[in-house]
This record gives C-alpha cells, sequence and structure tokens, in this order.
C-alpha cells in the first residue's frame, strides 16, 4: 500500500495537489483516490474499483489501441495553444465555466485549441454542471461559433431535466457524466432522452465490468475519461475502453500532462494521440520518491480515509 500526492501543473477541480492510495493485490495495482467531495459512501465505488483491479483484473479487450483526446484546463489562450500542440491529439477537451474565466475567455481559448489542431480536428467543452439552462444555450452557441463547431458539450447543467432543455434548444450534441456517475443507480438513470453520448469513468461507477453494464444500459455512445488519476488508474480506464464493444470517440485519458509527476516510470502519456491497453496496471517504482510520496500526516489522513469506506463496502 502507497499512498501518493502528486501537484498538478494547474489548479483542476479546484485543487493543487492530487492525492490517493495504491493498493496492491494478486492482479496486480489498483488506484483509489476520490476527490475530497466525495462523501464516503459515494467513495465506496472508487474501492472496489480498486480492488478489482488488484485483486481480479480486467475483461479481455476487444482492440488494442485507444485513441486520446488531450484535456486544456483553465489557462491562457497562448498556452493552451502550446498544450494541444504538443500532445499530438487530434481532439482537445477545453475546459469551461470556471469562476476564474469569463466566457469571452473561455471563447479566446477554444479559438486557439481549433487553431493548434486545425479544421480537421475535434473540440470539446466541458462545463462541469456550471450553468443554468439560459445561460448554458447562451454559451454554447458561442464556444460552437469559437470552435468553427464543437464536438459535443459535457454536461453543461446538473440535472438530467436540464441537459434535456439544452439539448433542445442547441444544435451541439450534449455529453452527460456527473448525471451518471454521481446517480443513485447509475445503471437506471435514464439519460439518453437528456443527452447523445454517455461519458464513463471507471472508479466512481465502481470498477470495469460495472461500467460495462453502465454503458449497456446507458444505450449512447461512450466516450472513457479518467478522474485525474496516476498511471494506476489510467490503466483500468483504458481498459474499460479496450472492453467497450463500440467506441466511436476519442477518450479522455491523457490527463497525466495534467499532473507534474507519475508513480510509475511506465507513465501512460499518449504517443501520436494514442495508448496501448495495458493488461494490467504498471509497477508504481516511483511511489516512494520524494517528488511523489505523501507526507506522513497526508498518509495518514488516507489510510483513515480508505478504512472508513472499507467498513461501509
Amino acid at each position: 500500500m502507497k499512498v501518493y500526492a502528486i501537484p498538478l501543473r494547474n489548479r483542476f477541480r479546484g485543487i493543487t495537489v492530487r492525492e490517493g492510495v495504491l493498493l496492491r493485490g494478486s492482479a496486480g495495482w489498483g488506484e483509489f483516490c476520490p476527490f475530497a467531495d466525495y462523501s464516503d459512501a459515494e467513495s465506496v465505488p472508487w474501492l472496489a474499483a480498486a480492488l478489482e483491479a488488484s485483486e481480479h483484473g480486467w475483461p479481455s479487450p476487444v482492440r488494442e489501441r485507444i485513441e486520446i483526446n488531450t484535456t486544456v484546463p483553465v489557462v491562457s489562450p497562448e498556452k493552451a495553444h502550446a498544450l494541444v500542440r504538443a500532445s499530438g491529439c487530434r481532439t482537445a477537451k477545453v475546459k469551461v465555466a470556471d469562476p476564474r474565466s469569463s466566457l469571452a475567455d473561455d471563447c479566446a481559448r477554444v479559438e486557439a485549441v481549433r487553431d493548434a489542431l486545425g479544421p480537421s480536428g475535434a473540440v470539446r467543452i466541458d462545463a462541469n454542471t456550471a450553468w443554468d439552462v439560459a445561460t448554458a444555450v447562451h454559451a454554447i452557441k458561442a464556444l460552437d461559433k469559437a470552435a468553427a463547431g464543437l464536438e459535443y458539450a459535457e454536461q453543461p447543467c446538473a440535472t438530467l431535466d436540464e441537459l434535456a432543455d439544452v439539448r433542445r434548444r442547441v444544435e451541439v450534441r450534449i455529453a452527460a457524466d456527473e448525471s451518471i456517475r454521481r446517480a443513485e443507480d447509475p445503471l437506471k438513470v435514464a439519460v439518453a432522452g437528456a443527452a447523445d453520448i454517455a461519458v464513463l469513468k471507471v472508479a466512481p461507477l465502481g470498477g470495469v465490468r460495472r461500467a460495462l453494464e453502465v454503458a449497456e444500459s446507458c444505450e449512447l455512445p461512450c466516450v472513457v475519461s479518467s478522474a485525474v488519476d496516476t498511471s494506476i488508474g489510467l490503466a483500468a480506464g483504458l481498459a474499460l475502453a479496450g472492453a467497450l464493444p463500440q467506441l466511436d470517440f476519442a477518450c479522455g485519458l491523457g490527463t497525466i500532462s495534467l499532473l507534474e509527476g507519475d508513480v510509475s516510470t511506465a507513465s501512460l502519456s499518449p504517443v501520436d494521440g494514442y495508448l496501448p491497453v495495458p493488461r494490467r496496471a504498471p509497477e508504481p517504482d516511483l511511489a516512494d520518491s520524494g517528488a511523489v510520496a505523501a507526507s506522513p500526516e497526508v498518509e495518514a489522513a488516507w489510510l483513515d480515509r480508505l478504512a472508513r469506506v472499507r467498513a461501509l463496502s
């Protein structure tokens, strides 16, 4: 068992350091890293996903490699342009609707991303539930124009009813993320009428097998995305993407670039916009290094959290 703490290159979801626990079992390594806003009860699926990876392994893949999108945080247009050009990816997901960024700022960032990708690249945006319906409709239309065509807008509003309303009023595809992974029962959430695409994250859905069940039940094209985890958690996301019967869109699994470091020398960083599908997570041979290992206080807090969540499992 190893606890890590890795600085982020830019503030993301209100945090500047990504922390979590790596668990070792007979099948390899798994990662337990729920964000701070997840309660102990909400963190139970995250532990299930880590235990699946470490104790049971994943289903056999149906493809050997996954196309990856690069993720653009709330940065200047110049930095966004440089990040996209350096990524080698043909698709970019741009974070928008952050309190630090106006709609004009978001449009400028999206314009820079389009310029970096060229006309054949795909630009998608993620608002992380920040807008109401009227704001979402206005913003999506403006950002669609700035992008010279958006691939989709991810979770512009919080509720499924709001997503459905926005979907009726814009021409851009709508993707559901939080509406699925934070639903009381992701297998039963009626997302098909509210969205065109389902975004799946392995950890909050309880593992690769559980996520495959969610994919089947939602009856929508799927995109697999990360929880800004290390290469241990990213390997599980790639296992899900590799096992999906159909995969029409690039996946959001290139997020190791958001971290200042990684727990493994076999870091899962895209090459020419693709990542291979692993059979197991890489060895976390850097987890004890000074740049990655957590302080005693952070380690104690995470081990206490892990024990509380285990007691609920």
